[in-house]
């Protein structure tokens, strides 16, 4: 079982930046990970998916403000969150996604971190 933690939400100004982190209990090594919201009234978006071969995906809504990274060796994806508005505010959720060579597939979540943006 896979166990993510994300951190670094809050409550920001409009224009201002947040860094998200996703802490991951196993070495994601082969995982896919990826980082979506949901804003309340709204569906679970993809922000950004990051393979395990280092392949970026960007939903438009977030392309060249939202940066996502992952680092190995701490087990650890991250979410740089630029120009932020109004209309980022949501629950920012971390997910991991094993595709096996036998086809199985694996997701995982974490429990989600509130981002709040507001003068």
């Amino acid at each position: 079982q896979v166990q993510l933690v994300e951190s670094g939400g809050g409550l920001v100004q409009p224009g201002g930046s947040l860094r998200l982190s996703c802490a991951a209990s196993v070495s994601i090594f082969d995982y896919a990970m990826g980082w979506y919201r949901q804003a309340p009234g709204n569906e679970r978006e993809l922000l950004a998916t990051i393979g395990s071969g280092g392949t970026i995906y960007y939903a438009d809504s977030v392309k060249g403000r939202f940066t996502v990274s992952r680092n190995n060796a701490n087990n650890t994806v991250y979410l740089q969150m630029n120009s932020l508005s109004p209309e980022d505010t949501a629950v920012y959720y971390c997910n991991a996604t094993l595709l096996t060579s036998w086809g199985r597939r694996y997701d995982y979540w974490g429990q989600g971190t509130q981002v709040t943006v507001s003068s």
